[in-house]
């Protein structure tokens, strides 16, 4: 006889019913979801038919798009799935609870309020979905038309991207030249002695200032600034190694504030041992203190460079040819922002992968430092 029944057994003594009240009926809460789940699917229904009439006004609405919509409806019934489980599990409650059992109304009814929540959870995000739906066809397909018309993104995806490719130059040498500068720096703000406060004084000013400093001011300045001082060398740059030269400077004091929590979190006794050891300052950083803190800040690294990519679309206000500055001329040719959109869904795209590897680090980590 297992636990359970011994529990369901002594329910003749009628001590069974000292060691807690019972459960609250959750009938109402079953039929809560089930009422949400309905009016969400006739919601549903009526937004579906609102787009079929709209993508006939298109002439796109042929069998494939019916049918399409047909499969839609029918999986806006999905909600009710859970609430009708949950209904069902709230009637074993109380059949349960007039056997005096405790222990299985309780299972029953902890299983009717999950499948519940669970509907009513799917109920509201269709409910956002139907939404956005709405917003989509709303004035006659006018937000459709105006930032997704899909011939217009077909017909210059190639353009777009072939102007992403400065994009991608720009952001993997400014990246490059961000962890070595921001490296620097942080190494630097850690001078020791009376000697290295000069130092860490010009290090402090840098991330400061470049921090404060808006990137696209940066850009601006450094982009137009550079050229019109008639430097040599620096005057015949291009607009690409401004962008690359600026973005440099504004990430790297975000990345050496990066690397300086890195290497605070590595405690004291680390250095202390080494330079007992006989190492200097320079080599402590180099083999003891640095590759340690990098395996600590690799998410928080990988964030910037997410946050980096992004940045290369500003390159656009100094006349670099990059997706964006592409998609501009496009949508002024057409009086339509598709293209600008197509710029959008390939930034996320290329976005989502990399947010996915850091969280995967940091769960990896956080298990680690679990064992």
């Amino acid at each position: 006889m297992t636990a359970r029944d011994k529990l369901t057994a002594s329910d003749t003594t009628g001590r069974r019913w000292r060691f807690g009240a019972p459960p609250k009926n959750p009938t109402k809460l079953a039929l809560t979801a089930i009422a949400v789940g309905v009016i969400l699917a006739a919601l549903s229904w009526l937004t579906l038919d609102n787009l079929y009439l709209a993508l006939q006004a298109l002439e796109q609405g042929g069998a494939a798009a019916k049918i399409i919509l047909v499969i839609l409806g029918i999986g806006a019934l999905y909600p009710l799935r859970p609430a009708f489980r949950s209904l069902a599990r709230a009637r074993s409650s109380r059949q349960a609870l007039a056997q005096n059992d405790l222990v299985n109304a309780r299972i029953d009814t902890a299983a009717s309020r999950d499948a519940a929540w669970i509907s009513i959870s799917l109920s509201v995000a269709l409910a956002i979905v139907l939404m956005v739906v709405e917003f989509l066809i709303a004035n006659d397909l006018a937000v459709s038309r105006t930032f997704f018309l899909l011939p217009l993104m077909g017909e210059t995806l190639g353009l777009i991207l072939q102007a992403f490719l400065t994009n991608i130059y720009i952001f993997l040498i400014a990246e490059v030249l961000v962890l070595v500068v921001g490296l620097i720096v942080a190494i630097a703000r850690f001078t020791p002695g009376e000697a290295g406060k000069p130092i860490r004084a010009l290090a402090v000013i840098y991330t400061d200032v470049f921090r404060g400093l808006p990137a696209i001011i940066n850009i601006y300045l450094i982009g137009f600034g550079i050229s019109l001082t008639g430097l040599p060398v620096l005057k015949d740059c291009s607009q690409e190694t401004f962008a690359i030269i600026a973005l440099t400077l504004t990430n790297s004091a975000y990345v050496a504030e990066i690397y300086r929590a890195g290497i605070e979190s590595i405690h004291w006794s680390q250095i202390a041992g080494a330079r007992s050891l006989g190492l200097t300052y320079m080599q402590t950083m180099r083999f003891v203190i640095v590759p340690q803190a990098v395996r600590r800040i690799i998410p928080p690294l990988l964030n910037s460079f997410i946050s980096l990519q992004k940045d290369t679309a500003l390159v656009n206000i100094i006349g670099a040819m990059d997706a964006f500055n592409q998609a501009k001329i496009i949508a002024s040719n057409h009086f339509n922002l598709s293209a600008v959109t197509t710029v959008a869904i390939i930034f996320v795209v290329i976005t989502i992968p990399q947010a996915r590897l850091v969280d995967r680090l940091v769960e990896r980590r956080r298990l680690a430092g679990g064992m």
